[in-house]
């Protein structure tokens, strides 16, 4: 495709944001336009490291750019909803990382302006994607495979404000809207049906961090499976 006609993309938080450049730099469809990080020194070393030329440290002025056509919002999991709001208001496409709001009322926002304003915006499911779980789903689809129960399984022997490249947060993570939400999500995909039961129990919460690092949670879907 010729590279006018490809969509021009701006990802917003280069911490776990950085690992998607590249593969924006080799889809044919798309164009790694732009960057946007707060820290200028982080900024820069990574536009010099993959060669992205156009950065922002302000997201309101990058959204601003009319050579922006979608934005990837990496950036802190309570800063998603309001960003993702924003970004489809200047009438960009959306990718957001998981989870899509920190709040019900949030993501119900988020979800009745991209059904007004008629641009893409999505959320990253990246379970779906995953080899093992398309080998399930495809057999689900064929008519091979059933799900009655579904048993997901997290550990996190890491017990400090780490992402997962080892690098400092400065903002607390959410197990229950980060990690648990993969886990609704992938269940509700393979299924095949809405979530109509949910039970959650939260575990202690963490002296420092200030939240519980443990968790368990029941579903249901309308035709009957559970996990």
């Amino acid at each position: 495709m010729p590279k006018k006609d490809r969509i021009n993309v701006a990802i917003v938080g280069l911490g776990f944001g950085a690992e998607f450049i590249p593969l924006y730099q080799r889809h044919p469809n798309a164009n790694m336009y732009a960057i946007c990080q707060r820290d200028p020194k982080k900024l820069n070393a990574v536009g010099d490291a993959f060669g992205v030329a156009v950065r922002y440290t302000d997201f309101k002025e990058l959204l601003k750019d009319p050579k922006v056509d979608a934005v990837h919002i990496n950036s802190p999991i309570p800063d998603h909803g309001w960003m993702s709001i924003a970004a489809l208001k200047a009438g960009k496409h959306v990718q957001v990382e998981i989870p899509l709001a920190d709040s019900f009322q949030d993501a119900q926002a988020v979800v009745a302006l991209q059904k007004q304003v008629g641009r893409v915006a999505m959320c990253g499911h990246t379970r779906r994607f995953n080899p093992s779980h398309q080998y399930v789903h495809k057999k689900i689809k064929s008519g091979e495979f059933n799900i009655q129960q579904m048993d997901v399984q997290t550990y996190f022997f890491r017990r400090t404000n780490m992402n997962a490249l080892g690098q400092a947060r400065s903002w607390t993570d959410h197990l229950l809207w980060h990690h648990a939400a993969h886990t609704v999500d992938l269940f509700a995909y393979q299924c095949g049906s809405p979530i109509v039961k949910a039970n959650a129990i939260q575990g202690p919460i963490h002296p420092t961090l200030g939240i519980a690092m443990d968790m368990s949670i029941q579903l249901q879907t309308a035709s009957g499976a559970i996990c």
